[in-house]
């Protein structure tokens, strides 16, 4: 006689399997691209897009989450998931990012824009088969490339209103894409242990502590740089510009203290502080959009 495998999963864990912080993120992004776009945009389209965005992300977690529960279980900061930890089936969580992958595709497809659908499918296949399947395994350069998935909202944000792209949401991708190394190799900073014990090669880990400080610093900068380029294009005026100064100063004066510093604590502030950063960046965005 065999045994069956029971779920003994709860909502809170199927949550935590599209990982909600994560989509946050994606949804403010959006969200952001999305208000920017100019042309009116129906609020029920508007919702439906947004949601279509947060479960495609979800989407693509939980399908991460599935392939990843092996290097999960060994790690401190994720050996707590539902599927390390046994609330899950392997198959229950595969079923249930493909699901929710394919049904917020054609859902964004029949209500939004063909745009939108393609980018967010680009996003969500981007992030399963480039970044999971391939690139975390294989090099340090994982985070830097697999970033680009995550960096998309925007412009699907954008293509919900318009059916098409322009220059500035692909700036806002590119912001996106420039933050991301120094926001997750700050973590690696920290959680290097982590990486090492489950054999992946994180920057800190195959490259050591110097050159990941040095790139967390390039990376900084060249998103400085970035983050002013739509003041000389006329985007955004003088609101924007004080405080993405503002902003990039600091986050570059605490890319130089890691850089200079032995405590791991230093790289977690870091971290801390490169969502502070996206956030109060968007923000302003849409603020100074209202103002100009």
């Amino acid at each position: 006689m065999v045994a069956s495998l029971e779920s003994v999963a709860s909502v809170e864990d199927y949550w935590n399997l599209l990982k909600p912080r994560v989509m946050s993120l994606v949804v403010f992004t959006g969200l952001v691209g999305l208000l920017l776009a100019p042309g009116p945009i129906h609020p029920i389209i508007a919702f439906a897009a947004l949601l279509c965005t947060a479960v495609g992300s979800g989407a693509a977690g939980a399908i991460n989450m599935w392939y990843e529960r092996d290097i999960d279980a060994l790690m401190d900061r994720t050996k707590n998931r539902p599927l390390p930890q046994g609330r899950l089936q392997p198959g229950e969580a595969l079923g249930f990012g493909v699901t929710l992958a394919i049904g917020s595709v054609l859902v964004m497809y029949t209500l939004v824009t063909f745009f939108a659908a393609f980018y967010l499918a680009l996003a969500i296949l981007f992030y399963v088969f480039v970044y999971t399947l391939f690139l975390k395994r294989l090099t340090p350069h994982n985070i830097v490339i697999g970033g680009a998935a995550g960096a998309l909202p925007p412009v699907i944000g954008w293509a919900a209103v318009t059916d098409e792209t322009s220059l500035l949401p692909w700036i806002l991708c590119g912001l996106i894409f420039l933050w991301t190394p120094p926001h997750f190799w700050a973590l690696a900073l920290y959680c290097s242990e982590d990486y090492k014990r489950a054999n992946i090669p994180m920057l800190p880990v195959v490259g050591g502590l110097r050159s990941t400080k040095n790139q967390i610093l390039l990376y900084t900068l060249a998103l400085f740089l970035l983050s002013l380029f739509p003041l000389y294009l006329g985007n955004f005026g003088w609101l924007y510009g004080s405080v993405a100064l503002t902003l990039g100063f600091v986050f570059l004066g605490a890319g130089l203290k890691v850089k200079f510093s032995s405590d791991p604590r230093d790289g977690l502030r870091l971290f801390f502080y490169s969502i502070i950063y996206l956030f109060l960046l968007f923000t302003t965005m849409l603020l100074d959009s209202v103002v100009l």
